[in-house]
């Protein structure tokens, strides 16, 4: 039998339809040939590794992710890179998918691991083209199938029919349901980062699960402290009783996808909980959508950015030491700084790229928060002292409790 060359095999086809009329035709891969119909907001990642812990980012929920890095697939995927349980784009984009990925760590191709995730991606396509034109334009929504029977003046229309992610509250979705320990800790990879605490005097901090990254968990483990993580239906009266019986010495929020305004129960607790003058002293920390929703909490104003800051090489001032660290962010949407100095927070820090609002601290209360991820995997580690400041915050708070 005469076997056909690479060049002769008939390639599945899959197109991106967006809302603003373009259409992009590629190769299907990942769960390709299963008539899949994806749709939601289209946006780009610059980081040029990582691609698994972006995939499986809760906070890319309801998103068609482009890669901008060219090669994708190099290092196949392995069990302990995944930043949650599952796959959480609604599809991918790519420029080229690696043959013959190559790693000590591999232990699946990327192509399959999308196919068992049931999540359809698209390659061969001009990544660079269609990243100008979302920088130029905006982030937009779209569709991407391999389905066949679908015309293209019908795949554009549908595009424009999907939900904008402004006034959707995905955290609701991507966060757990209920309370759960939480134990798992950097292992190898933290290392140098050496508990604070020994484990009879280890304080407890409440984790705030909106969608979170593990590593957030990982970071706050390795550090010695006790975690629980908590849902979002969490009430400020239930958290007051955990204080107030010595069950949790810190309150920490997490990432999470979807826009900010949408959460408001969540904002709701948290104005409840700052405005407690019993719970003057709890620390409260945040990440991303946490730092977004405490500065609601406290009466700031959020916005949609353009195309939003995603990528492992995004460089922030951090005003009060006078630094400059390299940041990996995920985040579409922003605080308006008048907004935030009005209702009495202190900008921190902010996006060397356009000056947007990249951290604060209130001005009279142990509470602060980042706009980006200081728990980043694989990198960079700039910011991962965000977490030892949490922990100073609670020994200070708590002496006692922590053996100090």
């Amino acid at each position: 039998m005469n076997e056909q060359s690479p060049s002769t095999v008939q390639k599945p086809i899959a197109r991106l339809a967006l809302s603003n009329g373009q259409l992009f035709s590629g190769v299907a891969f990942g769960a390709a040939g299963k008539q899949i119909v994806s749709t939601g907001e289209l946006v780009f990642n610059t980081a040029m590794c990582g691609y698994q812990e972006s995939l499986t980012d809760p906070s890319y929920m309801g998103q068609i992710l482009i890669q901008t890095q060219p090669l994708i697939g190099n290092t196949g995927v392995n069990h302990e890179d995944t930043e949650s349980r599952r796959v959480q784009v609604a599809g991918f984009v790519i420029h080229e998918l690696t043959r013959h990925p190559s790693n000590y760590r591999l232990e699946q191709e990327l192509s399959d691991y999308l196919n068992d995730a049931g999540v359809l991606g698209i390659a061969d396509l001009d990544t660079r083209a269609l990243t100008r034109s979302l920088r130029s334009g905006g982030v937009v929504q779209a569709v991407l199938t391999d389905r066949e029977d679908l015309t293209d003046e019908q795949l554009v229309e549908m595009a424009r029919k999907v939900e904008s992610m402004s006034g959707q509250n995905l955290a609701s979705v991507a966060g757990s349901p209920e309370a759960c320990d939480w134990e798992a800790t950097l292992e190898a990879w933290g290392a140098e980062t050496l508990p604070a605490f020994d484990a009879d005097e280890a304080p407890s901090v409440l984790l705030f699960d909106f969608g979170i990254k593990s590593n957030i968990a990982r970071h706050l483990a390795q550090r010695g402290l006790r975690v629980k993580l908590i849902p979002q239906s969490t009430t400020a009266e239930q958290i007051k009783g955990m204080v107030q019986q010595g069950q949790a010495h810190g309150l920490f929020l997490s990432n999470g996808p979807g826009d900010p305004e949408a959460v408001q129960a969540v904002v709701a607790t948290l104005r409840e909980l700052i405005a407690d003058p019993e719970l003057s002293d709890l620390p409260i920390y945040g990440i991303c959508l946490g730092h977004q929703l405490l500065c609601l909490a406290i009466g700031a104003k959020t916005y949609k950015l353009p195309f939003g800051h995603r990528g492992a090489n995004q460089p922030v001032h951090a005003i009060e030491s006078g630094r400059v660290e390299i940041t990996s962010q995920n985040h579409g949407f922003a605080v308006e700084p008048e907004s935030l100095t009005r209702a009495g927070g202190v900008i921190t820090h902010l996006h060397l790229n356009d000056n947007t609002v990249a951290g604060f601290r209130h001005a009279t209360r142990p509470i602060k928060s980042v706009q980006f991820h200081p728990e980043a995997s694989p990198g960079p580690h700039d910011a991962s002292v965000f977490f030892d400041d949490f922990v100073r915050r609670i020994k200070t708070v708590f002496p006692t409790v922590a053996g100090t």
